[in-house]
């Protein structure tokens, strides 16, 4: 449950209550209609909680598994090495981490990891290979190229991240796991953010399951959209964060673990560069330095859009933004990270306004997934109270 100290009324924070109820009644829509088994909303705004409610088979106190919203706070504890000067995105890789420079892979620059350019982006990990040290640099090691790095984008659901959080642990000096708990969590505040979650926590996450049924060949060939790539996010994969091992493994690219409460307000962190009881974590400059648009012209492969990446965000922008998962209504410095099954985290500097969404149902359907997210983040952009 998320501190007393961050709650608040709408009001207090410049949250129009009526635009807070269309909200939860979208939230609950799916919910209520049974085609997802929970969902957990927060919105918050200078620093606090206007809005924190569960609806279905879950509580307040139930924590979720968030997967690829998990790349923001992995990339956010990156960002604090390179405030303090101890890392640099145009370092090589290899420089940092050597066991990774094989097989062409020495040219790869930090920055690189961070913008899904890097080349490998369906290199094999298990979770479970993180607490192995051999497997892991042998890991990295094995690892070819698909493409040359930087000349192309192409989405690394897990295998870059893995570096960085490596990389964190060579500059630090410090363990991944309690880098981010005691640099990140703590100080903000945000007691149910994990990643990598202690076995006591177990009895609180929301178990993770397959909702509806998924899109065949015809379906998208009827509706004249091409069909997604195969990739690692399998529905095997995505139910193996129901075992507490794999729960237990820092996947800095997918695994993280809380509510949605802890994740409006980390987004609320990184508008306003700490917490609302003023303890601060990035610098201005480091945020603003980190939600520069580095990605150039590149496109997304499967979709053709302008891929709009920071250092390790993506970046609402003008044009295409709820490709990008965000609500057409939300303004263009609008910046966050979504996760798999429908999990929506973002904060929009203009209005002040973040989210936390998170649900259990990993929903089959991408394109009732990518309506659902358009339509509660298009709500929750334009809750700011007029004047």
């Amino acid at each position: 449950m998320p501190n007393p100290d961050f709650i608040a009324s709408p009001e207090s924070v410049g949250v129009d209550p009526e635009r807070l109820a269309a909200v939860v009644a979208r939230v609950r829509q799916e919910v209520d209609e049974g085609v997802l088994p929970s969902a957990q909303i927060a919105v918050a705004r200078e620093g606090k909680l206007a809005l924190f409610e569960t609806f279905g088979d879950a509580t307040n106190n139930s924590l979720y598994c968030v997967f690829s919203s998990t790349k923001a706070i992995t990339s956010a504890a990156g960002w604090l090495l390179i405030e303090s000067g101890d890392l640099s995105v145009d370092e090589r890789v290899a420089d940092i981490v050597p066991e990774f420079g094989t097989n062409g892979k020495d040219v790869v620059t930090v920055e690189q990891l961070f913008l899904h350019t890097a080349g490998f982006p369906s290199a094999p990990f298990r979770p479970t290979d993180w607490f192995d040290r051999n497997r892991r640099l042998g890991r990295f090691a094995q690892w070819r190229l698909n493409w040359e790095p930087g000349s192309r984008f192409e989405y690394h659901p897990s295998s870059s991240m893995w570096v960085i959080a490596e990389i964190i642990e060579r500059r630090s000096g410090r363990d991944f796991i309690e880098f981010v708990r005691g640099e990140i969590a703590e100080p903000l505040g945000l007691a149910d953010m994990y990643v990598g979650l202690p076995a006591e926590q177990n009895g609180r996450v929301a178990e993770i399951v397959h909702s509806g049924e998924p899109m065949s060949s015809a379906d998208y060939a009827r509706l004249g959209i091409p069909e997604p790539p195969v990739t690692e996010v399998t529905e095997d994969a995505i139910l193996s964060f129901n075992r507490p091992e794999v729960r237990a493994a820092p996947t800095a690219g997918g695994g993280g673990i809380m509510t949605a409460a802890d994740l409006a307000l980390f987004y609320q962190a990184l508008i306003h560069g700490g917490s609302a009881t003023g303890r601060r974590v990035w610098r201005d400059d480091t945020l603003q330095m980190a939600r520069q648009v580095r990605s150039g012209d590149l496109r997304d492969p499967y979709a053709g859009h302008p891929v709009n990446r920071g250092l390790g965000i993506v970046i609402a922008g003008d044009k295409g933004r709820n490709l990008r998962g965000f609500g057409h209504s939300n303004s263009p410095l609008a910046f966050g990270h979504g996760g798999a099954g429908g999990q929506i985290a973002w904060g929009d500097p203009e209005t002040g306004v973040s989210i936390g969404y998170c649900t259990n149902g990993h929903d089959r359907n991408p394109l009732r997934l990518g309506r659902r997210g358009v339509s509660i983040s298009n709500r929750v952009a334009g809750v700011a109270a007029a004047g």
